[in-house]
């Protein structure tokens, strides 16, 4: 569902972050030849992941970024705890940012661009809320980038495959001493999403620390591209 503005509507996510503003870029979805939704950070907000936009540099794509409530006692935030904590320890946030997700790519496909042309993109708390999401719905996207992220679940949890991503690729960038992400996760990750079919690229980088660095943009940029050739 749309709302007056064209913009798809995430009120269906429910509480807490059902119905927050969602904030767009670049194209129109009527005008645009591939969209991207973004997923902000713990701390961050729909307008800054946005920023991203700007750097990325392809005005065809309708981008559009949802956010999280400023109505919890975890204000743009997700969910609470770290992304490997039990998963239950991270409701209602966590399943509702994933239906606010899900109400973004569903909107964008009824606008008429199909999920092959549809590009999940997210930093830190959100690149693990939309590896999570591409992971649960496994289709063939135009891509996945996640900066600084993994899938969620404590240590020792087991992703098995249960679909396929049918080529989708899936770039994973990540430091080798990211306080917030380990290493062994992105790696995990990358293990479950070539499970299902992806093709996956990842890239460690020694000493980076918890940031996106001009590789990981010129890789984003590179998959941009590929949606927007076909």
């Amino acid at each position: 569902m749309a709302t007056p503005t064209g913009i798809p509507s995430t009120a269906a996510a429910g509480p807490p972050h059902g119905g927050a503003p969602t904030a767009h870029r670049g194209a129109s979805l009527a005008d645009a030849k591939a969209a991207m939704v973004l997923v902000h950070g713990r701390g961050a907000s729909a307008e800054s992941i946005l920023e991203i936009a700007g750097v990325l540099a392809r005005p065809e794509l309708c981008y559009l970024a949802p956010g999280a409530s400023t109505q919890t006692a975890y204000p743009h935030a997700w969910y609470p705890r770290s992304f490997m904590a039990e998963r239950e320890l991270n409701e209602p946030g966590l399943s509702s940012g994933l239906r606010a997700i899900g109400a973004l790519v569903e909107g964008i496909e009824e606008a008429g661009i199909p999920r092959e042309r549809i590009l999940l993109l997210g930093f830190s708390q959100g690149a693990c809320l939309a590896g999570e999401f591409a992971w649960r719905h496994p289709a063939r996207y135009g891509g996945v980038i996640l900066f600084s992220g993994g899938l969620i679940g404590p240590e020792g949890t087991s992703w098995e495959p249960h679909g396929s991503m049918e080529g989708t690729p899936v770039l994973l960038g990540c430091s080798d001493v990211d306080a917030h992400i380990p290493e062994t996760r992105v790696h995990e990750s990358a293990r479950a999403f070539e499970a299902m079919g992806a093709e996956v690229d990842t890239r460690i980088y020694p000493g980076m620390g918890h940031l996106v660095n001009r590789d990981e943009i010129e890789g984003a940029r590179a998959l941009i591209d590929q949606v927007l050739e076909v």
